[in-house]
Parts: structure tokens; sequence; C-alpha cells
């Protein structure tokens, strides 16, 4: 009897090491008693899908905002309506504003953004792969740029991973469990 085919190699390398950033930030978020809420722009709902698609996910992700639409991260994320008129969605300062007001809207302890240019074409002076992401917690906030290549999926998946790993060292920077 031969054995049993081989289960196909799996399509997502890249969601796999994404899956596996989002169980170890939900296991550092249980065990500071923490939770995190994220706003996405660049990532269209992909950070948030990534986080509750770990099995007990309910205890940790308080939610999310997708504010694809510059209006609404003024709106809903609070946003300075200055300073996106002044310099456009792609700033550093917009996402961690972003991640400031989803963590205050949706009452998280921690709040995680993303804003960029995933292209086809740039945006607003901005080139395509121009990333920013935010970071906001109870020691303060702050954002994390990068300049990505790659298509559109590519950039969009790599944020997914950057923005894990910044929440994953700022819970491992943010001291022993509360």
């Amino acid at each position: 009897m031969s054995a049993p085919p081989a289960p196909p190699a799996e399509a997502d390398p890249a969601g796999r090491a994404d899956r596996a950033l989002a169980e170890q930030v939900h296991a550092a978020l249980r065990g500071r008693g923490a939770t995190v809420a994220v706003a996405e722009s660049l990532t269209g709902g992909l950070l948030a899908a990534t986080l509750v698609d770990v099995p007990g996910a309910s205890a940790t992700f308080r939610g999310s905002v997708t504010a694809y639409a510059t209006d609404l991260k003024a709106s809903v994320l609070g946003v300075d309506e200055g300073l996106l008129a002044v310099h456009g969605p792609v700033h550093p300062v917009v996402a961690r504003q972003m991640a400031d007001g989803v963590r205050t809207l949706l009452g998280a302890t921690y709040g995680l953004a993303t804003t960029g240019v995933a292209g086809p074409e740039p945006q607003d002076g901005r080139p395509v792969g121009t990333v920013h992401i935010g970071f906001a917690g109870p020691t303060g906030t702050r954002a994390v740029s990068r300049v990505l290549s790659g298509q559109r999926a590519i950039i969009r998946r790599t944020t997914v991973g950057a923005a894990l790993e910044l929440l994953l060292q700022s819970l491992a920077s943010d001291g022993p469990s509360r």
C-alpha cells in the first residue's frame, strides 16, 4: 500500500509567518492582561484579519477601523485635519494619531495603525512603497517608517508583518507583565 500524498505546501509563506507573529502578539497581550485595536488604511483590513485568524483572539483583540478615505481618518479616528491638509494621509504623525485614535475609540491598551502607498501609482507625491506604522500605548506613541518594494500585495503583506513586529517589540520593552 502506498503512502498517502503529502499535503500541498502552503501557498502563502508570508501569511504563515504573519500568523506566527500574531500568535506571539496575542500571547504577550494575554500575559499582560492587555488588548489591542488597529486602524488601517494601507492594509485595508489585512492586519485585523491576521490578528483574528488566531483562535482565542477575542480575549485580546478589541476591534478595528478601516479608514481608507482621508476624511474618515479625521472624523472617526481624530487625526488632525490641519495635518491632513498640509501633509496628506501618508505621514508618520498621521500614523501615530491613527493609532492613538483607535486605542481611545475602542478602549484598548494598545493601538496600531498603518498608512502608506501600496500602488500601483504614487499618492500625494509619495512613492509607491512608502509605509508608516503607528503605535500607541500607555507609555506614548511612535511611528516607524519604511520604503518597501514589490507589488501591491507584497507591500501590504510586508506591512502587516512589520506592524506585528513593532507591537511585539513595544510589548517587550514595556517591562514585565502586569
